[in-house]
């Protein structure tokens, strides 16, 4: 079969990388693709990247049996809706499904509907009317622009004057362009996050193993929030008595609540859930992989990826049963200087050949690219340094003990990526 895949990150990467290994894969094509990825797939790009007319014809051209597409953007923009009038095969959620991601008042007024637990919330166009709530509120609350922000229109305010900086930020300078023109100020709610994806063709739901990522830039969930630094498979705090309430109170609710309003989800579903005494709120969700979350996830997935993808486009989900390697995994982004404000582009990295000897190690590219025969960065972030391990100790100290390989000017990375899993580990076996 030949695939395409659309992204250009390390989740593509990853998607990429199982993709290769399935027995159905004849050639893998990437769109835009980058260094990394040209190891495995050809790479092609499109001036335009809403161009969807331009990629069905290529997707016509070239044979393309199935589309898988990574990243939210073109969902939003209904990517999915322009291949299936042209009657090719791909793998997402169409334009008004992806509402679920590309409006937060969207989904949160869905979660409300569908009884689904989440933090209570009041939806502002006016920056005054919101100023005056979250005084009246207090702090510590959440401000959160309604579009897509690259992962970081949220902000979780300790005091009111970050609150209403931030609501500055979104409402009066603009800094995430129309996704705050409405703007969410919500109830914080304090516990432990976790990342829950699974598998659906709008009737069956195939939960992944669980992962947790780290959103803050610094070590300690200090700093800005990014579009994640790092992330770990599985998360010790996602029992399975609390997948099963997740299932149950969270996403089979939210694929029936789209049903009755005559919109079928097909693709990936994530709930961002924030356990709180043991029981699971849904903070957002996402229409696609999350990043970095699927790099250890897809590490440790045994079943074709492809025969997913064909289930899932098919409506036959139901006849796949998901296997999974018992090893747990880590993931570290590396990131360049300046991130996730303005970064350095262009910096020479050194050190991946010695690190592709490593056993049981992935490098996974998220923002390189070339210049002549050498990879350089072109991303905030750059890497994502991927292990596993016999435990989650173990595969932490393979992806830091490949990271110490790697060299670029000015990169950085977290050094507590998995801490809080190995710490609960600690205190389950005193």
């Amino acid at each position: 079969m030949k695939i395409l895949v659309i992204g250009g990150g390390g989740r593509e990467h990853a998607i990429v990388w199982k993709l290769s290994q399935s027995r159905h894969a004849e050639k893998i094509f990437c769109c835009p693709g980058n260094a990394g990825i040209s190891e495995l797939a050809e790479c092609i790009s499109f001036n335009n990247d809403n161009n969807f007319e331009a990629l069905v014809d290529f997707a016509r051209y070239e044979g393309i049996d199935l589309t898988i597409v990574g990243p939210e953007a073109p969902l939003s923009s209904g990517i999915v809706d322009v291949f299936e009038k042209n009657g090719r095969k791909i793998v997402g959620p169409d334009k008004k499904a992806a509402q679920l991601e590309g409006s937060k008042v969207f989904a949160k007024d869905l979660m409300r509907r569908c009884g689904i637990p989440t933090a209570e919330y009041k939806v502002f166009t006016s920056y005054l009317h919101a100023e005056d709530y979250v005084r009246m509120k207090g702090a510590p609350i959440v401000i959160k622009a309604d579009g897509l922000a690259a992962g970081k229109g949220v902000i979780v305010a300790e005091t009111v004057d970050e609150a209403i900086a931030g609501l500055k930020l979104m409402m009066k300078d603009r800094a995430f362009g129309d996704a705050g023109n409405k703007v969410l100020v919500e109830e914080c709610i304090k516990g432990e996050e976790a990342s829950f994806m699974a598998f659906t063709d709008g009737k069956t739901i195939l939960p992944m193993v669980s992962s947790q990522d780290h959103k803050r830039i610094f070590d300690g969930d200090k700093g800005p929030n990014t579009g994640g630094m790092g992330a770990y498979s599985p998360a010790p705090v996602i029992t399975p008595e609390l997948e099963a309430i997740v299932m149950d109170k969270v996403m089979r609710p939210a694929i029936k609540g789209l049903q009755s309003e005559g919109i079928k989800y097909k693709g990936i579903l994530y709930a961002g859930l924030m356990i709180h005494e043991n029981k699971p709120y849904a903070l957002e969700f996402n229409c696609r992989l999350g990043d970095p979350e699927t790099q250890p996830v897809l590490a440790r997935l045994k079943t074709d990826l492809i025969d997913i993808a064909l289930a899932i486009a098919d409506e036959k989900l139901s006849g796949i049963s998901l296997e999974w390697k018992q090893e747990h995994s880590v993931c570290v982004v590396i990131a360049s200087k300046g991130y996730p404000g303005a970064y350095e582009k262009g910096r020479v990295i050194e050190g991946l050949n010695d690190v592709k000897k490593m056993e049981d190690v992935f490098v996974f590219h998220s923002g390189t690219s070339f210049n002549g025969n050498k990879v350089v960065t072109s991303g905030g972030r750059v890497l994502g340094v991927t292990a596993l391990g016999k435990n989650i100790s173990d595969a932490k100290a393979k992806a830091y003990s490949a990271i110490e390989k790697i060299h670029f000017k000015g990169m950085q990375f977290r050094k507590d990526i998995a801490d809080r899993a190995i710490n609960k580990c600690k205190m389950h076996d005193a």
